[in-house]
């Protein structure tokens, strides 16, 4: 059986400002995909970044959660032991980072329904995604929640309130992984010359499509145009776990007119990425990785915090260039058909 094989370009250069970069360094980034569109589209943004100063990332959390659910002798026993668990902070945190060299509890949130106890536990993973860790970490939790409180019953290891690999609230509002902002300043001249719109334009098609489309649509916590398309291409491309765009597609685009520019920006809570772990030791991946300057003698997790903030970056260049795109009649099928299909329209 031949191997999967996806193709693969590189894409910029980005510039980025930011931790843990240089001012205004510029990326060469990988994107894996079979939409060949995407490179052409990232690439244009990538422009606008080099010709306006840059986009300014931003980590303001790095956390991988997994929850847990007990079961309660009754319904006043659940809401006792969630109050008391508040109180035990220390001793959880010192329960999990004497057994890891690495994990660190950041906050964990306790939820009540019937006589069930659902506990979200947050750590610092580091420079791993953390999905393994974090499992780890909750286990030796559970184990010594069973301990301290006999009553409690084994229920699940992973009790859906994490939340892995599906689209919720909770995680739109605390984040898992690296939640992670992205901006950028656009001027006028800009905008028409290289993007073929106006901030005018931009502004308006967000209103309509990412607000009120989004909206009646019934999205969740979610008003973007194809934040996935970026994370995927990315994620395949730096040995991630592919799946996880289900909450990293999960996210918010800005636009609003500031002064005689256009101000644009992308909110990703759900980032998740490592720069070590499963998958990280394929030489394409390595390479890659080191390529980004995610490889670097850095402190832990900060390799994997410059690889969340490219990823926003690109997501903001991909975003940006479709929906500036999208405000032309006609320009996003002839953009489709001339690199797709290979036919030039008129």
């Amino acid at each position: 059986m031949n191997p999967a094989q996806i193709p693969m370009r590189q894409v910029g250069p980005i510039t980025i400002n930011g931790r843990h970069f240089e001012q205004e360094e510029a990326i060469m980034a990988p994107l894996a995909t079979y939409e060949s569109p995407l490179w052409p589209s990232v690439s244009r943004g990538a422009k606008v970044s080099r010709l306006c100063g840059g986009i300014n990332a931003v980590v303001e959390k790095h956390t991988m959660s997994r929850s847990i659910v007990l079961e309660a002798p009754d319904l006043a026993s659940a809401i006792d032991i969630a109050q008391d668990l508040k109180t035990r902070f220390d001793a959880i945190a010192k329960c999990i980072s004497t057994n890891s060299r690495f994990a660190r509890l950041e906050s964990f949130d306790t939820k009540v329904h019937a006589s069930l106890l659902y506990v979200r536990i947050s750590i610092f993973p580091g420079d791993a995604s953390g999905h393994n860790m974090v499992t780890s970490a909750s286990e030796m939790v559970l184990n010594w929640i069973l301990k301290t409180y006999p009553n409690l019953q084994y229920s699940s290891i992973s009790a859906n309130m994490c939340v892995d690999k599906k689209v919720s609230a909770i995680n739109a509002i605390l984040g898992r992984g690296c939640h992670t902002h992205a901006e950028i300043l656009i001027n006028r001249d800009v905008c028409q010359k290289i993007l073929k719109t106006t901030p005018e334009k931009v502004v308006r098609l967000h209103q309509h499509k990412n607000l009120i489309g989004s909206h009646l649509a019934g999205s969740l916590m979610s008003n973007n145009a194809h934040f996935a398309n970026m994370l995927l291409a990315i994620y395949l491309a730096t040995g991630q776990d592919a799946a996880n765009i289900v909450e990293g597609s999960q996210g918010m685009t800005h636009a609003e007119v500031k002064g005689d520019q256009l101000y644009f920006s992308v909110h990703l809570p759900n980032i998740i990425v490592g720069t070590v772990g499963n998958g990280k030791d394929l030489p394409f991946v390595e390479e890659n990785l080191a390529s980004l300057g995610c490889k670097a003698q850095r402190a832990p997790g900060e390799n994997a915090e410059r690889l969340a903030m490219i990823v926003a970056s690109l997501v903001l260049c991909g975003e940006l260039s479709l929906m500036a795109a999208q405000t032309n009649p006609g320009e996003l099928m002839r953009s489709h058909l001339l690199m797709e299909r290979k036919q030039q329209k008129a």
